[in-house]
């Protein structure tokens, strides 16, 4: 068993100490502006990512500035199960988040897709249904980054073959993300 720890640790520590972190960069400027701007961002995954885009939706409503109501304007399209349900029942599973978007969103706000494979139909949908509305879009990808890394404005790809290190990445970008917004909190008038 502490093999089979130490083995994950080195695996995860192998990412975190061969990726070009300076590819973050983008995806905080982006998310800045929008906070900046009062424009919205959107979050969206299946499973664990789906998880991961709640947890990180609340890091940045609440997490990120120092006073109250100035956080970023940020939604989790997996935090309504009764609108998730709906639409899969009765549209299908392929368009629960584009579906949503289409609604919520306007020209101008940025999407972040959280994905292992990249070639999920409902974020490949997604990243499409952005694009005609003048969304930004990220991707933050594992595996080989699938369909997802070309569809992306900005692809933040993990090139590892595990779904939970794939998920960890996701989470670590995405608190890097909380901090950097963080500081910029406490230098600006955001």
């Amino acid at each position: 068993m502490p093999t089979l720890f130490k083995d994950y640790a080195n695996r995860l520590s192998a990412v975190l100490n061969s990726y070009p972190w300076e590819n973050i960069a983008p995806l905080a400027q982006e998310v800045e502006r929008r906070w900046k701007e009062g424009r919205q961002v959107f979050l969206c995954g299946n499973g664990g990512s789906a998880g991961n885009a709640i947890h990180l939706a609340n890091d940045y409503l609440y997490g990120i500035a120092k006073e109250t109501g100035k956080g970023l304007k940020v939604q989790a399209l997996t935090s309504n199960p009764a609108v998730m349900t709906c639409l899969a029942n009765d549209v299908g599973y392929d368009v629960i988040f584009s579906e949503q978007l289409a609604v919520l969103g306007q020209a101008g706000d940025l999407i972040i897709c959280l994905s292992g494979s990249g070639n999920s139909p409902n974020i490949v949908k997604v990243l499409d249904q952005a694009k005609s509305m003048g969304i930004k879009t990220c991707a933050i990808l594992g595996f080989s980054g699938g369909k997802a890394k070309a569809l992306a404005d900005i692809s933040i790809h993990f090139p590892i073959d595990d779904m939970q290190i794939a998920e960890d990445m996701q989470l670590i970008v995405g608190h890097m993300l909380m901090q950097y917004l963080y500081s910029q909190s406490t230098h600006s008038n955001i």
